[in-house]
């Protein structure tokens, strides 16, 4: 009988394993987990972005003001003012136009970047530090840089050229509207250059080195291995970063405000900027709400086009 016994330390034992295994499976749950880490980034996004966005449409469709904050429902009579304002168009025209030249310089010069930064020298990663400067820099102190840059009379570059014998007087860089276009969208391009390079430089990195090499061995040259090896592998991560800055382009008005305000006469506004100068400077926080509105759609569309074109360069 006493042979027969279990051992005292036999029970435990068996007690303790249960619960051992189903504390490892709450552990091991992925969908728990899964919402568990999702949750703050939730949280965070609705109330950056869910709450507020709520907030303008319920504005668009009243008359608040900044002296006067009582919600009064008056329908479309904000988008019709909006639709008869002639600043409007000429922003949503310049908003295509900044958007699309300032990307199109990003994706070149990005690339370009990308492939210098990529190669094999001495001193590299200073080369690296001062191409990520710009995009460190925070926004408002580099384009008060480039403010003083492109003064009407102090402007360093104006004196270079006027001592090169390249012009006879100073340009007016920010006075002249065409000039004043083409300032915000170099020094918006210059800002925004380094982080469309890091991300191709990302995926420059990526392709196997076999590849470039049985390439070389086949007899493709250099540019012939740029345009049927290299960008055909890299184009989604182009595509990617085209995204991003088609984003930060759109959404932007921080240059404009500090170099030009929109100036002369209103010919480099765009609809961040006219947004905040009609809702926030103007107190129509009515008005400012529906106009800028209407970069959500417009961004929207230009995100599915781009994830599709991705999506259909991975499938191919």
């Amino acid at each position: 009988m006493a042979r027969s016994a279990p051992p005292a330390e036999a029970a435990p034992r068996t007690r303790e394993r249960p619960v051992e295994l189903r504390r490892r499976g709450l552990a091991d749950r992925d969908d728990v987990l899964s919402w568990l880490l999702l949750t703050p980034a939730v949280l965070y996004i609705l109330a950056l972005v869910g709450v507020p966005f709520v907030l303008a449409v319920a504005f668009s469709f009243s008359d608040v003001t900044g002296g006067d904050p009582s919600f009064d429902w008056v329908g479309l009579q904000n988008f019709e003012r909006v639709f008869a304002d002639p600043v409007f168009w000429r922003s949503l025209r310049n908003t295509f136009l900044f958007t699309a030249v300032s990307m199109l310089f990003i994706v070149i010069f990005g690339k370009v970047l990308a492939n210098i930064l990529i190669a094999d020298f001495r001193g590299r990663w200073i080369v690296r530090f001062c191409v990520l400067l710009p995009w460190t820099t925070p926004v408002a102190l580099s384009t008060i840089t480039w403010l003083w840059l492109l003064d009407s009379v102090f402007s360093p570059i104006d004196w270079v050229l006027r001592q090169a014998g390249l012009i006879q007087s100073n340009m007016f860089w920010l006075g002249q509207p065409t000039l004043a276009m083409a300032s915000v969208i170099a020094v918006h391009v210059w800002r925004l250059v380094p982080l469309a390079a890091v991300i191709m430089m990302a995926g420059l990195l990526s392709i196997p080195k076999d590849v470039q090499e049985q390439a070389a061995v086949d007899g493709a040259g250099y540019w012939r291995r740029m345009f049927e090896v290299t960008i055909p592998l890299t184009a989604p991560v182009i595509a990617i970063s085209a995204l991003f800055g088609a984003i930060f382009t759109f959404t932007d008005m921080t240059v404009v405000y500090v170099l030009t305000r929109g100036g002369p006469t209103n010919e480099t506004q765009v609809l961040a900027s006219w947004a905040f100068f009609r809702g926030i400077e103007g107190s129509d926080v009515a008005q400012g709400a529906a106009i800028a509105l209407f970069l959500f759609p417009l961004l929207l569309a230009a995100a599915i086009a781009i994830l599709r074109a991705v999506r259909r360069m991975e499938v191919s």
